[in-house]
């Protein structure tokens, strides 16, 4: 039997909406294929799937059929810049949003397939803390926690690692600081969310970079185009390559736990936990 690499799964978390944790997951994916890596992005907003409206990409079919039993998992796949790929969810199906165990199932299987073919599997989850992005961060080997300068930002982003914290005992959360207007801004963003954490939880935070304000991003977001193809040499594309420099460096997982059909295991058993 051959040896199945370790695979990078990292979810992609806010807390909230409007933080722009989908414009970075996109734009991350895209960064991290530039530098040779086969990634994937998982739409994972089941309710309001988003990814390929941003990318101005059509797909055929979706995650739903996955669990119809209708299409493969790399049916599905849509082909992305930089030869990344997206599994696109199903915008608007209210039942994606509500899995069952056995449509769970389905989707460990739909994944099986796929072990051989990614290096790094990004995960963009919805806002907010329903159970669905619970699961989906649990499953992940990584956790990028994306923040930006509201105060409802920090406090739902604290919301989050709480309930992952007292709830699952995960206590290591990398963050991300979006749209900051200096790079003390970023910082102070981190220290807020930081200094709460350190006082009420038995977490660890590491801050990971931050993104600057640009009005690129939302022309971009206009054109139906990644901000990495639409302005790439723009401040926020150079920060975010930078970001993607810095997550292709992280340690893969070092036991068999690393393969990508135990991260899908690993979302049903959260699912089945709820």
């Amino acid at each position: 039997m051959s040896q199945v690499r370790p695979v990078q799964v990292i979810a992609v978390s806010g807390g909230k909406g409007g933080v722009g944790k989908s414009n970075i997951s996109v734009n991350l994916s895209i960064a991290l294929a530039e530098l040779r890596r086969r990634v994937v992005l998982l739409d994972a907003d089941l309710g309001l799937a988003n990814v390929d409206v941003l990318l101005g990409v059509r797909a055929t079919h979706t995650l739903a059929d996955v669990l119809a039993g209708t299409h493969s998992l790399s049916e599905v796949l849509v082909n992305g810049p930089a030869g990344m790929k997206i599994v696109p969810a199903s915008s608007g199906v209210q039942r994606m949003a509500e899995l069952s165990t056995s449509e769970h199932v389905g989707l460990i299987n739909a994944f099986n397939e796929l072990s051989d073919q990614v290096d790094i599997l990004v995960i963009d989850t919805a806002a907010g803390i329903s159970d669905t992005v619970v699961s989906f961060v649990r499953a992940a080997n990584e956790v990028i926690i994306v923040v930006c300068d509201e105060p409802s930002s920090i406090t739902d982003s604290y919301a989050l690692i709480k309930l992952l914290n007292k709830e699952y005992g995960m206590f290591r959360f990398r963050v991300v600081a979006n749209m900051t207007r200096t790079p003390q801004e970023g910082l102070n963003m981190f220290n807020k969310l930081n200094t709460v954490c350190e006082k009420f939880l038995d977490v660890s935070l590491q801050f990971v970079g931050q993104i600057p304000f640009d009005e690129n991003v939302r022309k971009a977001v206009q054109k139906q185009k990644a901000l990495l193809e639409f302005a790439p040499s723009s401040k926020a594309s150079v920060a975010i390559r930078a970001l993607a420099q810095a997550v292709d460096k992280w340690p893969l997982p070092n036991t068999p736990t690393g393969r990508l059909e135990f991260f899908v295991e690993r979302l049903l058993q959260a699912a089945n936990a709820r």
